[in-house]
This record gives structure tokens, sequence and C-alpha cells, in this order.
């Protein structure tokens, strides 16, 4: 009898638990500079399949890969865009939450402009510029560190300018912050012999086995690095970097900090800096002489795979050569395309659904 009684009560149970996590369309967030790609392609799809146009919401990387990590089912994103890649703090969280299986896509390439309007004079910076211009606390001249005392581009550079600091940026939750604290403002602090040092001796100390004297050196490198001033020469403008560009427009002597593929689109009202020698161009990043460039991703959860329509439809279509190759259609968006080699390897992982291993 009471076999009888539990079969339909089970049955029923695991019948409400597919509903709940089944979906008929898409949900994509993260990174801004993602977003523009990820829209295009979620039109493209809502227009040449069966399947409902994709929901993109730009939250910023880090703010997209905390709503994925949350859990699986209906009311979680299946797919959130970044602009670095995931963080393994990040994967353990996911796998805390029962997101055991995540497939990585690497998409392409972005730079991370400088940029200001075209009504003031074009910038030419160094990363040691930036890092100085920009940091919470730099050298003293005497192997020490002081609270950044910069006020003007010219204070940082006799060659540059005597105009405020003004930099208006992307929060600490962006992918694009991330990068650009990486390769501009570290390559910049890297120029200082006796800071290289520091992340030289936690090398040394990691080799050694010294595992806490190692981390304590790393950490301390990264906080002189890493570390933006928050004295009101860099300005956080939220995710959005359209309204970068707009206060930009506004002021012309503040420079904004956002991706290659704004910088494009916005031509005729802003101008990339040119950083180390070298302008923020399709070819410099392509090709790897700008320096403060990186990859792009977007994460999907394989356990919705299967789950929401649509899922393995629209990778195919954002890692078809008609999109992402070197003639594809978010080449026009400023996307810099991968190798043949790099998207060759990349389609063949992702076809399959190899779940990403760090």
């Amino acid at each position: 009898m009471l076999g009888k009684f539990w079969l339909p009560l089970v049955a029923m149970v695991v019948g409400l638990s597919c509903v709940s996590t089944a979906s008929d369309q898409i949900k994509i967030v993260g990174s801004s500079t993602v977003y523009p790609f990820s829209t295009t392609v979620a039109e493209q799809f809502g227009k040449s399949t069966k399947f409902k146009t994709p929901i993109v919401e730009s939250t910023g990387s880090g703010g997209g890969l905390k709503l994925f990590c949350k859990g699986i089912g209906k009311k979680h994103p299946d797919i959130t865009n970044a602009s670095r890649r995931i963080k393994k703090s990040e994967v353990k969280r996911c796998a805390e939450n029962g997101i055991k299986e995540i497939v990585e896509v690497k998409v392409g390439y972005d730079g991370i402009a400088m940029a200001n309007s075209k009504k003031a004079q074009k910038l030419a910076l160094t990363r040691k510029d930036i890092f100085l211009a920009l940091a919470k606390d730099v050298p003293d001249g005497k192997g020490k560190l002081k609270p950044n005392p910069y006020e003007t581009w010219k204070d940082v550079n006799s060659s540059l300018p005597a105009v405020k600091i003004e930099v208006i940026g992307p929060p600490p939750t962006s992918g694009t912050r991330d990068a650009f604290v990486e390769l501009a403002m570290e390559g910049g602090c890297k120029s200082f012999k006796w800071i290289k040092g520091i992340k030289k001796a936690a090398k040394k100390a990691k080799i050694a086995g010294n595992k806490t004297e190692a981390r304590a050196l790393k950490k301390k490198y990264k906080a002189v690095c890493h570390a933006v001033r928050e004295d009101g020469h860099y300005i956080e403008a939220g995710e959005n970097d359209n309204l970068i560009v707009q206060k930009l427009d506004a002021n012309p002597k503040a420079l904004g900090i956002f991706g290659y593929s704004f910088l494009d689109q916005n031509s005729d009202k802003v101008q990339g800096s040119t950083i180390d020698g070298k302008d923020p161009t399709f070819e410099n990043i392509a090709t790897g002489k700008y320096k403060v460039s990186r990859p792009l991703y977007f994460y999907v959860k394989k356990a919705h795979v299967g789950k929401v329509a649509g899922i393995e439809e629209f990778i195919a279509e954002f890692t078809s050569e008609k999109a992402w190759g070197p003639d594809g259609y978010l080449i026009d968006k400023g996307m810099i395309p991968m190798s043949s080699k790099e998207r060759k390897t990349f389609k063949s992982a992702v076809k399959s659904l190899v779940p990403l291993s760090m």
C-alpha cells in the first residue's frame, strides 16, 4: 500500500523538479566588454533559429560570476560573460553550490584603452606613467613608498601636460578593472627594480617550500602594484562603458578606461592614448604589440544544457566562423579574433562540452 501511495508522489516531485529547471530562454549575465558581442550573437541567434532571443544583462565580470555561481535552476543564469579568466576561488564557490561542471569558451581578444575627448590633446603614456598617476602609494626614491602626491600628469612625467589627473574607470567588480591593474599598472610597477624584486623573492620562497613567506610576499607585491588611489583622481563610473564615453565628451580634461570595442564604436568622439609607443588599434592588439590587451570568455553551466532550450545552438552560433572568424560579424563590433588554430581548438572542446580544468 505504501509503495502504491509513494510512487505517484515521487513521480510528481521529479516532474516538478524538471519543470523548475527547464526554460525556453537563455539567460546571460556578466562583462560589459563582452556584452555588445554577446548581444549581437543573441540577436542573430533569435532571428535565424526557432529559439527565443537570449536575455543578456551587463553586470560586470565579477558580478556576473557571482550570480552564475549561486546555483543550478531556472532562477539562475545559464551563461556568464567575462573579460578575464574565471578564478579558482570562483570555481570553488560554484562547486559549493552544486555547479560541478563549467564549460569555458574563449571567444577572442580585446585591448583596454585609456582615451580622452577628441577636443583635447592626445596623450602619449607609458605604463610607468599610468602606475604613478593612479597607484594608491608610489615609490619615494629611497626604496620605500609614500601616499600618491601627484596632482597633474606633468607631475608624473615632465613631458606630459599640466592637466589634473582625472581618470574615469570601472569598479572593482569589473573584469576590465582587473585586467587594467594587472596589465597597465602592474606593468608600470615592475619598472621599479626593488618592487619587481618582491615578486622574485615570492617565487624563490615558493620554490624553496616556504609557502607562508611566499604568500606574504605575493600579497605585499599585489598591494603595491594593484591598489588604486582613492583620493578623487580615479572616479568609478559603474559597469556602463557608454556612460564613460559620454562623460569624456562632457569633460575633455578627463581620461576614461574601457575596451577597444567602445573606442572603435565612438571614434568620432574619443581617441585612444598611445601606451609604450603603440596606439590601441586592431592590428596592434591582434599582433600583441599593444601590451594592455586581454582574452575574452564566456562560461556555461553544463547542467543547464538540455534543460534550457538552445544553449548548444547558441554556443555553435558564437563559435562559428561567420561570427568570430577574421571576416565575421563580431569583427565589425570591435572584437579581435583568435588565430585559426585557437579557434579550432576551442570550437572542438566546446562542441564536446569539455568541462573546465584549471
